[in-house]
């Protein structure tokens, strides 16, 4: 839930959560809307006849504590005349190492419409590819920030627990 902004993916520039609920199972649903602006070669955007890069993303997510398990499916709302992207992350306990998690990638491209349709759905491929390695990265860079965050709050409390509350005297 904490993964945008990070400064390993900065072409997601707003996050807009729609809709965030937990079921009777225990598990947090959430809509997000992502606004991206994505830096496209010259020679695609001519491909694609297109001059505006940014993009708006859905994307749906369920986190089952019981499980350990985090699910995420996005999917492209922007050019869906031109390119349609649907992703699917899943993170999971590693089945015999609990300080691992496996992440499973899965994206469906196709791109219509345009010439050299093989090449584009390459090297959008490519890019996905690439940003999965910073996804990682950024999950990685959450957690830290979090720890460090979680460390920082037990520290005050402790602080606060030991240290007498010193009083203010004046004399009259």
């Amino acid at each position: 839930m904490q993964k945008y902004p990070n400064p390993m993916n900065p072409s997601v520039i707003g996050v807009d959560v729609l809709d965030r609920s937990v079921d009777s199972q225990g598990r947090l649903h959430s809509s997000r809307l992502l606004s991206t602006e994505w830096g496209l070669p010259s020679i695609v955007k001519s491909l694609i006849g297109i001059t505006r890069t940014c993009t708006y993303i859905q994307e749906q997510s369920v986190v089952d504590p019981k499980g350990k398990t985090f699910e995420l499916k996005s999917t492209n709302l922007t050019f869906t005349n031109l390119v349609s992207v649907d992703e699917r992350l899943v993170y999971r306990p590693h089945p015999r190492d609990s300080e691992k998690t496996i992440l499973t990638q899965e994206a469906l491209i196709s791109v219509k419409g345009v010439s050299l349709c093989s090449y584009l759905e390459g090297l959008m491929a490519s890019t996905i590819s690439t940003n999965a390695g910073k996804g990682r990265e950024a999950m990685e860079w959450v957690i830290r920030r979090l720890n460090t965050e979680i460390e920082e709050l037990a520290a005050t409390a402790r602080g606060s627990i030991r240290t007498p509350i010193a009083a203010a005297v004046t004399e009259e």
